[in-house]
């Protein structure tokens, strides 16, 4: 997603949250409102090239106490990915896991501490590693599978002065009916609109997760934010009044997943 459409789709977000959005809560059927949290634990990791296989192998083999975490009720969801847009200090690998509590996701941690696999050759080769747990109260996702899928991912930063409830508006007028959308159209299979639950970043830090089938689903998200900004190209210059923009980042990774 490029840069000048990242301000835009802002600036259209920024409507909702002055309370301009009652078109969009008119368009939907249902008021948008809070989900039970959901919690989701991930770990990234910076590989040597020379390890990527071993990567892919070592997914493999941590398949099996995943199953059974997904089938015991644990967690609900999976999946691990690798990055396609390399950056200097970025991840190379990451795997992550959702639950409907921090015990469920911290339960399964366990598990993995337990069997030595998080402690692996491979882990052990890596030359960079950290951690993040994450809570959203706005997401949906399709049951199912997803293999050879993308994951964008990006994070945005509060002002100061912004709302404290600035995220759930957000997620409100504007965020949540757009996805929701392209859930229904079949061009993102899963999203959500998530902080951190253990702040080891900005807490101004808010995160904006979606997974698409195919690098297709991509181009459709890009294509339906390029229609939604044509009906309202004037939002953009408002939205900076609550976002900082210089530390807005973006991932790109090529993912698996499985949700319950």
């Amino acid at each position: 997603m490029n840069t000048m459409l990242v301000r835009l789709l802002a600036g259209v977000c920024l409507t909702g949250a002055l309370g301009l959005a009652t078109t969009a809560a008119n368009a939907q059927s249902t008021e948008v409102k809070e989900k039970p949290r959901i919690y989701t634990y991930v770990s990234n990791w910076v590989l040597p090239r020379s390890k990527w296989a071993d990567m892919e192998k070592n997914n493999s083999a941590s398949q099996k106490t995943i199953d059974a975490a997904l089938a015991n009720g644990t967690i609900f969801a999976a999946g691990n990915g690798e990055a396609l847009v390399h950056t200097e200090h970025g991840a190379t690998h990451y795997g992550w896991w959702c639950a409907t509590s921090e015990a469920g996701v911290l339960n399964l941690l366990d598990e993995f501490y337990k069997n030595g696999s998080s402690t692996n050759s491979t882990f052990g080769s890596a030359t960079a590693h950290w951690d993040g747990l994450y809570v959203s109260r706005f997401y949906n996702y399709k049951s199912g599978p997803l293999k050879n899928g993308y994951d964008h991912a990006a994070s945005y930063t509060l002002k100061a002065d912004a709302p404290n409830d600035a995220v759930s508006t957000l997620s409100k007028a504007l965020l949540v009916p757009f996805f929701e959308k392209l859930m229904n159209d079949g061009a993102v299979v899963a999203y959500q609109i998530a902080e951190e639950a253990i702040h080891t970043q900005d807490p101004n830090l808010f995160y904006v997760f979606y997974l698409t089938p195919d690098a297709a689903g991509l181009d459709k998200v890009n294509a339906a934010l390029s229609a939604a900004l044509g009906k309202d190209p004037l939002a953009g210059a408002a939205f900076g009044s609550m976002i900082n923009f210089v530390s807005h980042r973006d991932d790109l990774s090529r993912a698996n997943a499985m949700f319950k």
